[in-house]
């Protein structure tokens, strides 16, 4: 502890011990609850302004104070019926006091918070006090005062929707020139639903892990890791699995349930190693796949397995493991290493699920629990393709087994490729990026239907082949030719366009987009491609800020801002 911070709590203690008991700082700080409307709707927001006015030479923290020590403002609706959708606290002041080795973010004078209280669609009709709790810590610029709280009641009546509601002291709110331009007063339920959706999620999961017993706990955690398989983030995962399997087993159900098995803990291996690191550091390090030199090790692994499917070489044991494994020879330790590499190509979209548990496993601080946690979810995640590889390396395993055996390795090693070149992109000049996959299918394709003459003899296999390689590159010549892109108009993210539109008080959309983020393109392609978000987009100012080369200095100064 800094001298200030000791300085701080001392004082803090003086005042408890000495000056509370005179009276003395009774009446610093005021508040009064000011309504927009007089009535409100069912399904609806009401728009409620909260006045505080604070003595000369006297101020309270702000909502983030900068000092851990220091206690923030908070506004809390203590009538769980009628719950603050969304606060808009004003601009803070930050100065340097003497208790304080950094500027301290701050309230003085006379401010005005915003607030939008949620008016549920079931709520019976009639009158209704809401009392409502403004926390707050006073300090000036010797000492900080206890935390203390004033409580105002607010009086509203709900009606239904054929009932007019009036506006009502609009001269104070024409004046929130920052809360009107900023479009705070214009949420709907929905919107405020969406911007807290994944905010509350986070905190459910935690909260239920909480209150749930630990072998329960274990069983939603194995259930959420079955489920994270329906997010985008991990589709790359079947077509590596299907290659991988599907060339690297003999047909053998006990080998490829050993190679399935060590596919499999190879990927909960690296998840539990994320649950120890979050449960010791208090944070996930999902940035790995950010890191171009992690990236090229995947793609240099995928080349690695690839060669194997063309037969340059075999993965093998040591002649001793083999002995001990039943005779398994070829891929279990290839099998074991691909599931490391997967849990890391997996782990940059995580999901609010994933979000919720490094919070609950970063409070509890044990390693072990960690380990534990972060194992289940990672075998739930990793079961459908112990499925899959059973699946996968059956296809071996069909009747007349020959030369179509290696066509098919042949295949499943362009797939491999493909994926190398799916994972290396991102690193490439987007102009390069563009066209590498549909060359690269294009390529692929022409080689297996007129050089790669292996098996063609089998009639059946052949027909398979070429029907694969036209899908191929019909899929490759679609994906090249240009099509007109529906977008909001996105501008290039600066930090002077940024503050000029800060200072002019305007309404911004800020997407962080990163080439290897596969929800990105999602939202890309689903989301602002919607005309109804085209629509909405048109009322802001519009900033795209590429995050592709996450660990660069302008680029790692962004994050650390907007956190």
């Amino acid at each position: 502890m800094n001298y200030r911070k000791f300085f701080a709590i001392i004082s803090l203690f003086i005042y408890q011990t000495v000056f509370a008991q005179l009276g003395e700082v009774s009446n610093l700080v005021k508040m009064e609850l000011i309504k927009g409307q007089d009535k409100v709707h069912q399904n609806s927001l009401l728009k409620v302004a909260l006045k505080v006015n604070i003595e000369k030479d006297w101020h309270i923290n702000s909502n983030k104070p900068n000092e851990d020590f220091l206690i923030g403002t908070k506004v809390i609706s203590e009538d769980e019926r009628f719950p603050i959708a969304k606060i808009s606290y004003p601009e803070p002041k930050e100065f340097l006091f003497k208790f304080s080795d950094k500027p301290v973010s701050v309230f003085d004078g006379e401010i005005i918070i915003g607030l939008l209280i949620n008016i549920d669609k079931s709520m019976p009709l009639g009158s209704y006090k809401i009392p409502v709790r403004f926390r707050y810590q006073a300090c000036n610029d010797q000492l900080c005062l206890p935390p203390a709280s004033l409580t105002d009641t607010l009086e509203i009546s709900v009606v239904d929707n054929r009932t007019t509601v009036n506006k009502i002291n609009q001269n104070l709110f024409a004046n929130l020139d920052d809360l009107d331009k900023s479009g705070f007063w214009d949420n709907t339920i929905d919107q405020i639903s969406t911007q807290s959706t994944t905010k509350k999620l986070n905190n459910s999961v935690a909260s239920t892990l909480e209150s749930s017993g630990f072998f329960f706990s274990l069983i939603l955690i194995f259930l959420g890791g079955l489920a994270l398989n329906l997010t985008p983030c991990v589709y790359p995962l079947i077509p590596i699995t299907v290659g991988y399997f599907g060339g690297q087993s003999e047909g053998s159900t006990s080998r490829l349930f050993l190679f399935g098995i060590l596919y499999v803990l190879g990927m909960s291996l690296t998840y539990s190693i994320i649950g120890v690191v979050t449960s010791l550091s208090g944070a996930i390090f999902g940035t790995l796949m950010q890191n171009k030199f992690v990236v090229i090790a995947i793609a240099l692994l995928f080349v690695v397995l690839a060669l194997s499917q063309f037969g340059v070489y075999e993965f093998k044991l040591p002649n001793t493991l083999v002995a001990k494994a039943g005779g398994a020879k070829g891929g279990a330790l290839g099998a074991f290493f691909m599931g490391l590499t997967m849990g890391i190509v997996a782990a940059p979209c995580i999901g609010p699920f994933v979000i919720g548990l490094v919070t609950f496993v970063a409070a509890k601080g044990d390693p072990l629990y960690g380990f534990l946690m972060f194992f289940v979810l990672a075998v739930g995640l990793g079961l459908p393709y112990l499925l899959l590889a059973l699946f996968s390396g059956k296809i071996k395993k069909l009747p007349r087994a020959g030369d179509w055996m290696v066509g098919v390795e042949h295949i499943f090693g362009f797939l491999l490729l493909g994926m190398a070149l799916y994972f290396v992109g991102p690193i490439l000049p987007k102009a390069i990026n563009k066209y590498l996959l549909p060359i690269f299918g294009i390529l692929s394709a022409l080689f297996l239907l007129f050089i790669d003459r292996i098996a063609n003899n089998i009639k059946t296999f052949r027909i398979f082949k070429i029907i694969f390689s036209i899908v191929v590159i019909a899929i490759s010549i679609y994906a090249i030719i240009p099509s007109k892109k529906i977008e909001p108009d996105w501008q290039k993210f600066s930090e002077a366009k940024y503050e000029q539109s800060l200072k002019n008080k305007e309404g911004m959309i800020v997407d962080f987009y990163a080439d290897w983020c596969i929800p990105c393109k999602e939202l890309d392609a689903l989301t602002f491609s919607d005309p109804r978000v085209l629509e909405k987009s048109k009322k802001f100012t519009n900033y795209k800020v590429d995050m592709t080369q996450t660990l660069s200095d302008e680029t790692e100064k962004l994050r650390n801002r907007f956190s």
